[in-house]
């Protein structure tokens, strides 16, 4: 089992960056493939972008491509999310997520973390 917590969201404007963080617990952490998924209010929540358990794999939204990046450090049992410019159509609440293989589908996962608001002003 694994217990998430993600942070570093908040309030930015338009254009500007955020690197989430999402901290695992327990020893397993490495044999994990990591998603990112964001919810907006009145939608449904949504992938953002996967890393593999060794980081030699990662899988970006259309919406987030060559703006976002993914990494992992497992040494410290963290995922990372850097956001570069960044949009208002980016406002939502970021999830991060675990299983053992990696997958862009949300019901897929059955580890999830308890969220971070990300909002970006116009």
């Amino acid at each position: 089992q694994v217990q998430l917590v993600e942070s570093g969201g908040g309030l930015v404007q338009a254009g500007g960056s955020l690197r989430l963080s999402c901290e695992a617990s327990g020893r397993t952490f490495s044999s994990y493939s990591m998603g990112w998924f964001r919810q907006a209010p009145g939608k449904e929540r949504e992938f953002v972008a996967a890393i593999s358990w060794s980081g030699g794999r990662t899988d970006y939204a259309d919406s987030v491509k060559g703006r976002f990046t993914v990494s992992r450090d497992n040494a410290k049992n963290t995922v990372y999310l850097q956001m570069n410019s960044l949009k208002p159509e980016d406002t939502a609440v970021y999830y991060c997520a675990a299983r053992h293989i990696m997958s862009t589908t949300v019901g897929e996962y059955g580890y999830w973390g308890q969220g971070t608001q990300v909002t970006v002003s116009s």
